[in-house]
């Protein structure tokens, strides 16, 4: 059927695409041997086959893989909090410390984004060389001494370099998450894995918002860094004793042969390996790969059309989210709403419901989607595939962007903003979804790598507009701000259809040309 996917003439199952359904091995185009060798989860045929090995992360029990997915994901989201938790407060700390509004976002939120973007290309070239956990654990320490240094600032220069600092060690949880669920879990199931991220990180930056939000009205600044320490020692003991390394490289199904009585057979060659050595922090070094070379590695990735897309697509639609969420903070402080800051914290409840919703509905239909349209393809998955979540994301937030600035910009009642908000926060999991998984399918290998492409160009996104948004709001007016957006977004999510119709010929040409494969080395 190929599902309007258009085909590429000299390469026929080019990265990305795999086989996944079907029990009839003629309509896959294996012979009936190969069929019954394949590893399946029910009709499913496993993608990638996981070795036989019990230290392959693909065959550790799933509550082990689901509790290392869980709390990552939560780690995450309260890591992403530490930006946009100070939005509320902006305006404190403006007075505060006699600093104008764009200095003081552009510095404690836009920084912040800024360095976690650049940090991203050191953190994941070494995570490729010397394993996840160290950098997890290690940034995990760095956030919880970060956080005790913000509680006892006392002058808007010593938080501004905690910012950086901060943004620094944010990065491993930020940007490594996402390969970790290439580590641990099939094509099949990752939609599902990362809607718990994705659920995780829009926590993070509206919840954030709503506590942090009391707790400078009722305690003071200071105190969110406080509290955020507390937070993070559990973090650290959890990520400690079960974030065990997901970096495998040994090869997929290390067995010997074995003759008896003229026939042979296979058998695993490793053991199980001991707790106590999976707590090891450092395990030497797990590839070959020059340092200095994987961290130039984004650099060219920006290329590859698949990364390309998710880049622009995902940067967008978060820098969008966190430009609602620092204009919000202009539009409800000023009438007719003149809300304090625990109020506009409260503002962003409706938002996380809706988060919560479309979360883990989005993620169920990256999967189940996916493996529809592959089962009417003879078995056969594209990436492509994950594209059609566009299709919801794009009317969502169109909407949610045209009615809030309309709205606010008719001084409507505060329902109306906070309605309108709410739909294009349901536009967010949906575009995320669509944009991770879809390159992560396309290039599993180069995950890492390509997560620090979106994950950079987003800080600068999100700098620019953390920087210049209370400028331009106050210049243009809610209405001129969020049609302008409204155009630029349309324009971003026009892109999903020449990736969709072209996408299976563009990976084939980036697998053909000398350039993909000196990238990929």
């Amino acid at each position: 059927m190929g599902w309007g996917i258009l085909q590429d003439a000299h390469m026929a199952t080019p990265p990305g695409t795999a086989t996944i359904g079907g029990n009839d091995a003629a309509d896959l185009d294996i012979t009936k041997a190969d069929n019954e060798l394949l590893k399946r989860d029910g009709n499913i045929i496993l993608q990638p086959q996981p070795s036989d090995s019990p230290n392959d992360p693909l065959n550790w029990s799933r509550a082990w893989k689901e509790s290392i997915m869980v709390i990552l994901a939560f780690s995450s989201g309260v890591t992403t909090a530490l930006g946009p938790m100070v939005t509320p407060g902006l305006h404190v700390v403006a007075a505060k410390y006699h600093v104008s509004l764009d200095m003081a976002s552009s510095l404690l939120i836009g920084f912040l984004a800024f360095w976690i973007g650049f940090t991203t290309f050191f953190t994941a070239s070494g995570a490729n060389i010397w394993g996840k956990r160290p950098f997890f654990v290690i940034s995990t320490v760095i956030l919880l001494a970060t956080n005790v240094w913000g509680f006892f600032s006392v002058s808007f220069p010593s938080l501004a370099v905690m910012r950086v600092l901060q943004g620094m060690a944010s990065a491993p949880l930020e940007t490594l998450v996402t390969s970790t669920v290439s580590d641990l879990f099939f094509v099949h199931q990752r939609g599902t894995r990362l809607s718990i991220w994705g659920c995780m990180l829009a926590s993070g930056v509206l919840l954030g918002q709503t506590i942090s939000g009391a707790i400078i009205e009722n305690i003071s600044f200071e105190a969110t860094f406080g509290i955020s320490a507390l937070i993070f020692i559990p973090i650290l003991l959890f990520l400690y004793f079960v974030v065990v390394e997901t970096t495998y490289n040994g090869p997929r199904g290390t067995s010997v042969e074995i003759e008896e009585k003229g026939s042979f057979w296979s058998v695993n060659t490793d053991e199980k390996e001991a707790y106590r050595s999976q707590l090891r922090l450092f395990r030497g070094r797990l590839s070959g790969d020059s340092f200095w070379k994987g961290a130039w590695k984004p650099v060219p990735l920006i290329a590859y059309p698949a990364v390309l897309f998710s880049t622009v697509v995902y940067g967008s639609y978060f820098t969008w989210l966190l430009t609602i969420s620092v204009l919000s903070v202009t539009a409800f402080s000023a009438p007719p709403y003149n809300l304090g800051p625990a109020q506009i914290g409260l503002t962003n409840l409706p938002l996380l419901v809706v988060n919560l919703i479309g979360s883990p509905l989005s993620g169920w239909m990256a999967d189940a989607v996916a493996k529809f349209m592959a089962r009417r393809n003879n078995g056969i998955f594209e990436p492509e595939f994950r594209l059609t979540l566009m299709m919801i994301a794009t009317p969502l937030a169109t909407a949610g962007f045209l009615g809030f600035g309309m709205s606010v910009q008719n001084q409507a009642p505060l329902v109306w903003p906070i309605v309108f908000m709410s739909i294009h926060s349901l536009s967010v999991p949906f575009a995320s979804q669509a944009s991770l998984t879809y390159v992560i399918d396309c290039h599993p290998k180069d995950a890492n790598q390509a997560f620090v492409t979106i994950n950079f160009t987003k800080a600068v996104f999100t700098f620019l507009a953390t920087t210049y948004a209370n400028g331009w709001y106050a210049s243009v007016g809610p209405r001129g701000v969020f049609d302008a957006i409204t155009l630029i977004n349309l324009g971003v999510c026009f892109l999903t259809i020449p990736a969709y119709i072209f996408g299976k010929r563009f990976r084939a040409i980036v697998a053909r040309s000398k350039f993909g494969q000196s990238v990929s080395r």
